[in-house]
């Protein structure tokens, strides 16, 4: 399949702002693969001499389909960008180029190197080498078009609150589940029932590869294309969305029916900017904050709801 880059330079004062709004755009245009350049972020140690060089400036790719809808896609990508630079003083240029599907998942590899996301777990590219010390937990991960290496604040942020509230036996449901990099933690870190749900299809199938490189056993896992958690009946112990805040909103006021009586509900995707929105909609809709955890100026929450709303 042939797709468009669209690469969204820009310059702002507020930079993780940009990223979020800009992303979010992207999103909503159905976007695969959204990509962040940031100029600031530092290489992880041992990434070595063939990691891609630091961006210039900062940018958001998306990545389009190159078919019928292309080009209605550009025009409201476009018109979205120039309403988000009347009213958040963003200077932007958009650069369309066209990129082959290989070229595509080629490009991305040289960006993913082994990962240390808590002090025990490890991400690590299928295509790279690493040699576990005794007691780590290491995810191998292909991303392919979905969303999810781990290279990401707010998926680490995720997998920490994930390893300090996972039980035995613990049954988990990941909204948005991207790679299903969330659902292969959970499963390393104990819990035996895993439900993933993703609006796109190709999410769906790269999570069920990953699913089988880490070798977790099928018959323990539940794949679903859906929106959000409107085909989900059975409740669990574990909700976990790493995704937009504006879509943590729309989804606290359901989530709760699928989760158990004092099951944890955590969440990230959630700039600093919108936190207290995020908070003050989790305390509306019954739920006390266990945990706050902050990284790369994004945050997650972990809540519960109070028992006399249960």
């Amino acid at each position: 399949m042939q797709w468009i880059e669209a690469k969204v330079s820009f310059l702002c004062e507020n930079e993780t702002l940009a990223v979020e709004l800009i992303a979010d755009i992207l999103h909503d245009l159905s976007a695969r693969g959204v990509v962040v350049d940031d100029p600031c972020l530092e290489p992880a140690e041992g990434w070595g001499d063939d990691a891609v060089p630091r961006p210039s400036q900062p940018a958001v790719t998306g990545y389009f389909p190159d078919d019928e809808r292309f080009a209605q896609q550009c025009r409201d990508l476009e018109r979205d960008l120039a309403r988000l630079a009347r009213h958040q003083a963003i200077d932007y240029k958009i650069a369309y180029r066209p990129v082959d599907e290989e070229d595509w998942a080629e490009a991305w590899k040289a960006f993913f190197w082994p990962q240390k996301i808590t002090p025990s777990i490890v991400v690590k590219p299928t295509w790279r080498e690493y040699s576990a010390s005794a007691g780590q937990i290491v995810i191998e991960i292909d991303p392919g078009m979905a969303f999810g290496t781990g290279t990401h604040p707010t998926t680490a942020l995720c997998v920490r609150l994930l390893q300090k509230y996972i039980q035995p036996e613990s049954s988990i449901l990941d909204v948005g589940t991207g790679s299903g990099i969330l659902l292969v933690a959970a499963a390393k870190l104990g819990a035996v029932r895993l439900t993933g749900i993703d609006l796109d299809p190709l999410a769906v199938e790269v999570a069920w590869r990953n699913l089988a490189q880490n070798h977790i056993d099928p018959q323990r896992v539940t794949l679903q294309c859906a929106d959000l958690v409107d085909s989900v009946s059975r409740s669990h112990d574990i909700v976990v969305a790493n995704i937009l805040a504006e879509v943590v909103l729309e989804l606290l006021d359901d989530v709760a029916r699928v989760l158990k009586p004092g099951g944890i509900f955590i969440c990230s995707g959630i700039i600093e900017a919108f936190q207290s929105g995020v908070a003050e909609k989790m305390a509306f809709c019954g739920f006390d904050i266990l945990d706050m955890e902050k990284a790369g100026g994004w945050v997650a929450f972990a809540g519960t709801r109070n028992q006399a709303d249960c």
